[in-house]
């Protein structure tokens, strides 16, 4: 199984995000499962959801405490709550930044995980490029699809335009892709992360 938290405040569609990785899974073939983690938070407060991908059926409702994949949507989050508890050396890092990684001031992270599966992408620049707006969430689903290869880039754009119609869901795939361009040839295209449950 693989599992992911998402990051970000209220109003910035982590909750949506996490649903639309959970149906580009099912667009794949896999069992998928997505919730969030949130009270009667309003818009700008912290926020997270959860997503789980896996071939066989997900019996497990609990959060996602030692996750294989960490999204952070909302950079400001990073110095204020602990988004990368629990995720291991093996983990993956998507953080929606024009910065990298050491400009962020997030050494502990990279001397812990792996330096290849760690990344920012700007997110926020690229949804502004192709919407007209700074809603980052989809963009940096391309970038998490090119880097851990857990759905592939058409099921994810088949997820988003039964989500979004029209010129909206032409741009968030654009953004998708976009960010998932920039991030393939980093990411050398790694092989799909096991999903088969132990």
């Amino acid at each position: 199984m693989f599992e992911m938290r998402l990051h970000g405040r209220g109003g910035q569609g982590v909750v949506t995000a996490a649903e639309l990785l959970s149906i580009a899974a099912f667009n794949d073939g896999l069992h998928a499962q997505a919730f969030p983690s949130f009270g009667s938070e309003r818009t700008g407060a912290p926020v997270m959801s959860y997503c789980r991908i896996s071939d066989h059926e997900i019996r497990t409702r609990e959060p996602v405490n030692n996750p294989d994949a960490v999204l952070v949507i909302d950079p400001t989050l990073l110095h204020q709550i602990d988004v990368f508890s629990g995720l291991g050396p093996d983990g993956y890092a998507v953080i929606n930044s024009s910065r990298s990684l050491s400009e962020l001031d997030l050494g502990d992270l990279v001397s812990r995980g792996k330096a290849e599966r760690l990344l920012t992408v700007p997110a926020t620049d690229l949804a502004r490029e192709y919407l007209g707006r700074p809603l980052p969430n989809i963009a940096v689903l391309g970038a998490v699809a090119a880097l851990t290869q857990v759905v592939t880039l058409d099921s994810l754009a088949t997820a988003i335009r039964d989500r979004f119609k029209g010129k909206v869901g032409e741009g968030n795939v654009k953004a998708a892709s976009a960010a998932y361009e920039l991030i393939a040839p980093a990411s050398g295209q790694a092989r799909k992360p096991e999903v088969v449950d132990a």
